[in-house]
């Protein structure tokens, strides 16, 4: 394996004829870099942005994507992850494993491949018990993207019973999300979130059995997907996916089943992401639907 060094940490690149990535070994598990070949990275490039953990410190966020364990609680969630990992090679990709956490007894480990040549990356996300008691937690796979486009979320449409008289879905706000924020557009199919926040933050999230959320900038569409599981408890008020948004950094993210993982035991949470080049796309409902069919999505 080859090491390259990317916003001076030490990195590790992974490519197809389509697209490239680069996993980073300084700290993570982390995928800092990721780009269709020749073009600019989509992830945020964060090497100064800081997080404080009581107790432990600052946590630096780097940009990129990583791999949280919620709920979203400051002294467990916020642990600096800047130890080196362990990389190995496996067939098509990379296999990363974290130190343990000595806090949560929790290890992270992220199995990232390049099932063909075309721009799709499978990642799956594990969070291994390696302590003496049982963990309450769920997978929290988290992409920070550069600003400057749009997301979008889509919206369960089908009637919850036959005379459509009850409630269909459910919308969680964070209490630092405006609802007459001009970055939200609410649409009856798809709320689209403009990534151009100046100051303060939003956050929604929702329970998503459409499976995939997107992120469009520059004629490139990102999309990410995960599964839904209709009988599975989900935290955040059952969120499976959420849109966090403040003036460094957009982030789409998608939460694994709530579970009581046993010493000894493991979880995964697999994303499946896809890169589309030179996509044409107005933030409109109309449009949106029509690049949806299109995909199949």
């Amino acid at each position: 394996m080859g090491t390259i060094t990317f916003l001076g940490l030490d990195c590790i690149p992974l490519k197809n004829n389509s697209l490239e990535l680069l996993v980073t070994q300084s700290v993570g598990p982390r995928i800092i870099r990721l780009s269709l070949l020749g073009a600019e990275n989509l992830l945020a490039e964060l090497p100064d942005v800081m997080l404080d953990c009581p107790g432990t410190g600052k946590m630096n966020l780097w940009g990129g994507h990583r791999l949280w364990h919620a709920p979203e609680v400051k002294r467990r969630t916020y642990l600096p992850g800047n130890q080196p990992v362990t990389i190995t090679e496996i067939e098509n990709g990379l296999e990363v494993v974290q130190p343990t956490e000595v806090q949560t007894g929790i290890q992270k480990s992220m199995h990232i491949t390049l099932p063909d040549q075309s721009a799709t990356v499978i990642i799956d996300h594990t969070l291994k018990n390696e302590g003496i008691w049982p963990v309450e937690l769920a997978p929290w796979a988290i992409t920070q993207l550069k600003l400057g486009g749009f997301v979008v979320l889509p919206q369960i449409t089908d009637i919850a019973d036959p005379d459509g008289l009850q409630p269909n879905r459910r919308l969680t706000l964070w209490p630092y999300t405006d609802m007459n924020s001009s970055h939200i557009q609410w649409g009856n199919r798809y709320i689209v979130v403009h990534a151009s926040v100046r100051e303060g933050a939003l956050k929604l999230g929702f329970p998503n059995p459409a499976g995939w959320l997107a992120y469009y900038l520059n004629q490139t569409l990102f999309v990410k997907q995960a599964t839904y599981q209709a009988e599975a408890e989900y935290l955040d008020f059952g969120s499976s996916s959420e849109c966090y948004c403040n003036a460094d950094f957009l982030e789409l993210e998608t939460l694994g089943p709530q579970t009581i993982l046993e010493p000894g035991q493991a979880v995964s949470h697999r994303e499946t992401w896809r890169l589309y080049a030179d996509v044409q796309l107005e933030p409109t409902e109309d449009a949106i639907q029509q690049i949806v069919e299109a995909l199949s999505l």
